[in-house]
């Protein structure tokens, strides 16, 4: 296998300002767009601009050709890539101007991590160098790079070998990685490295973070904007784990009724937390509402109130008195340290109201002393409605899928946020392009409820089209909520994207359609080619549960991802825990994005066992193929490395690997690859 190498630009500033996943999709629009003679000239420039997402809704053609007009005097020229480059950088500086200070109010999950202008906030990285500082100062292998300085580049430099980044993530949610799956070495080689990336960019996306637009060529450059942005969602993640009812149910003081608490449990963290911060607010007297963590925190006087009411024994009258902003933040911080809460931000932030700073500082206090009550008989109403760990756990594999295939809308709990049919539409036409028609589909926020109803409609009869099994289903099932006929259209919509992906490396979908026995088929096969007895009679074989035939297949398709000294012999519940969890680290280390917990490897769950198989199938499908042989190219090479995004020009979002196909690579090494794999199978 060859190594991953990236697109690389001769001038390194030009180089700087693009992220790889932006300069593989950039360099693919421009290479399409050449004419027979392999030119491209100016002239060619306006088309291809409003090919481009940034700039198809701001531009018409004619607008970019008079731009050009003012910039070359003929338009026949030849362009080299790098003078495209150039010109878009241009365009979008313009388009930064035209839109002025028009600005977005998603939640911190859903931003994304790459900016127009590339810059980074000194403030919120001396933020979280403290938090790192603070939570990884004493693991055994950080700690002696450790503290490091938030005036230097310290953290970027340290974040390059992927150590830092895989140890945070376990941190914000412990058990992500098993930390056995890590490269830890002193010196580490750049393959060894890029596991360590692909193996945080996969874990992130486990965990809920948005990783489009960066890839681990950026991580291993060290890139600041992409390095700080991916560290923000990290730490956020980790800072509002708490905020819902399963974790803190003393939360179902904030609402009245059954209806509410529904409600509240659709809520995005953020969101929850403005509710409880709002709550305490009310009580303390404070007669504006807050509705975001900038403008309205920024003359310091709802943290006054709200540090008043949680912690009265540390209550200064002056802070209330003083009218000088900056003093009044000063005197809050004074207050919130003798709660002992950390320091997130500065009197300065508050008044120029950073609001990632700013949410991590109310989370900080919320975590420190949230003021709620102890009312059993509340308390145990909210357990109540959380679900069973089954059911909770299908939830969380959904919503971190449908978060990873890139859509415009971030779930946060996908059995309230389907209901109006808008998300699951758009999941749809991402897995089978064009299958929506959008004329006939309203878009949140739906005030009618019938609107509602025919969305959900809408995706039943798709459902049908794509031969799901919907006997008896209605789109008003959806709408009313039934978890159980929610769960089962989404298994089949995950099946389905799984299939096609697979399908889709298929020379143009020649040969027969992929199926769930052609999966185990390869697998085994896979694994008996490697000289080995194991095997599998079904993805729920009970003999699975061991982990070991797994891992076979891992070895199988990547010999040295496996460290068989790690591996236990599977027998006892302890032995299969560890065995499932490396299992988990070194599928996503090889390239695979996969959502499933140890839990449904231990218990073989068979829709899990299934996606895991598929997605090492679909990665090892892809790896260059020597035609001599049928084996990979270069066998003592190191894997190849992950790509997370999402290409303008692919129909495929979310792909079960990371990795994207070459557009340069033929179709016919993949179909023959397949076709030798898989149709040669005994039947």
């Amino acid at each position: 296998m060859s190594s991953y190498s990236g697109v690389v630009v001769s001038d390194q500033w030009l180089h700087s300002q693009f992220t790889q996943v932006e300069l593989r999709t950039l360099k693919s629009k421009f290479t399409s767009m050449k004419n027979q003679n392999g030119k491209f000239t100016v002239g060619d420039l306006p088309s291809l601009m409003l090919k481009l997402k940034a700039f198809k809704e701001m531009y018409s053609e004619a607008e970019i050709r008079g731009f050009l007009g003012d910039q070359v005097s003929d338009f026949s020229n030849e362009i080299e890539f790098e003078g495209f480059l150039r010109v878009y950088l241009t365009l979008q500086g313009q388009t930064t101007e035209k839109l002025g200070d028009q600005k977005n109010s998603s939640s911190f999950l859903k931003a994304t991590t790459t900016t127009l202008l590339h810059t980074i906030s000194e403030s919120e990285k001396a933020s979280y160098v403290a938090h790192i500082n603070s939570y990884l100062g004493d693991d055994p292998f950080l700690k002696k790079y450790l503290p490091l300085d938030p005036a230097t580049n310290d953290l970027f430099d340290l974040a390059k070998d992927g150590v830092l980044l895989c140890k945070l993530i376990n941190v914000a949610v412990p058990g992500t990685i098993d930390e056995r799956a890590i490269n830890t070495k002193r010196i580490i080689n750049l393959w060894e490295r890029n596991e360590n990336h692909t193996l945080c960019l996969n874990s992130a996306k486990a965990i809920g973070c948005t990783v489009v637009n960066i890839g681990t060529q950026d991580l291993v450059e060290g890139r600041p904007h992409l390095v700080l942005g991916l560290i923000s969602q990290i730490i956020k993640i980790q800072l509002l784990a708490d905020l819902n009812l399963k974790k803190t149910p003393q939360l179902v003081e904030l609402v009245d009724d059954s209806k509410d608490v529904e409600e509240l449990m659709s809520l995005p963290p953020d969101k929850v937390l403005l509710k409880w911060m709002n709550f305490h607010l009310q009580k303390a007297g404070y007669k504006k509402p807050v509705n975001n963590f900038s403008s309205d925190l920024k003359d310091g006087e709802a943290y006054a109130y709200l540090l008043n009411v949680l912690a009265p024994e540390h209550c200064s009258p002056t802070t209330l008195d003083s009218k000088d902003p900056t003093e009044r933040a000063k005197l809050v911080l004074d207050h919130a340290e003798r709660m002992n809460c950390k320091r997130y931000l500065s009197p300065k932030d508050i008044v120029e109201g950073s609001s990632n700073l700013n949410l991590a500082f109310v989370a900080q206090i919320f975590h420190e002393r949230n003021g709620l009550s102890t009312d059993n008989k509340k308390i145990s109403y909210a357990e109540m409605m959380t679900e069973d760990v089954q059911t909770s756990r299908e939830e969380r594999c959904y919503r971190l899928w449908i978060n990873s295939l890139g859509i415009a809308t971030y779930v946060n709990n996908v059995f309230e946020d389907v209901r109006n049919g808008w998300i699951l539409l758009e999941v749809l036409d991402k897995v089978s392009p064009g299958s929506v028609h959008w004329k006939h589909a309203s878009k949140p926020p739906i005030k009618m409820p019938f609107r509602k109803v025919e969305n959900c409609n809408q995706i039943i009869r798709i459902g049908k089209q794509l031969k799901f099994s919907l006997v008896n289903v209605a789109g008003n099932d959806f709408v009313q909520g039934n978890k159980k006929l929610i769960l089962a259209f989404l298994w089949q919509l995950m099946r389905f994207n799984i299939l096609q992906l697979l399908k889709n490396l298929r020379s143009h979908s020649q040969g027969k359609e992929m199926t769930d026995a052609d999966i185990l088929k390869w697998a085994n096969k896979k694994v008996k080619s490697t000289g080995r007895a194991s095997h599998m009679d079904s993805f729920k074989d009970k003999s699975l549960s061991s982990g070991i035939f797994i891992l076979e297949l891992l070895s199988a398709v990547e010999p040295r991802v496996v460290n068989w000294n790690l591996v236990t012999k599977g027998e006892s519940d302890d032995e299969k825990k560890l065995n499932a969890t490396y299992i988990i680290s070194v599928a996503r280390k090889l390239g695979c994005s996969i959502f499933l917990l140890p839990e449904d490897v231990m218990e073989v769950n068979q829709k899990m066992i299934l996606t895991l198989t598929a997605s090492i199938m679909f990665w090892s499908l892809q790896q260059p193929v020597d035609e001599a042989n049928g084996l990979s190219s270069d066998a003592d090479a190191s894997p190849a490395p992950s790509i997370s995004g999402e290409d303008e020009s692919s129909s495929i979002g979310g792909d079960l690997s990371n990795l994207s196909i070459d557009d340069a690579a033929s179709d016919t090494t993949v179909s023959s690859q397949i076709d030798s794999e898989v149709s040669s199978m005994p039947e």
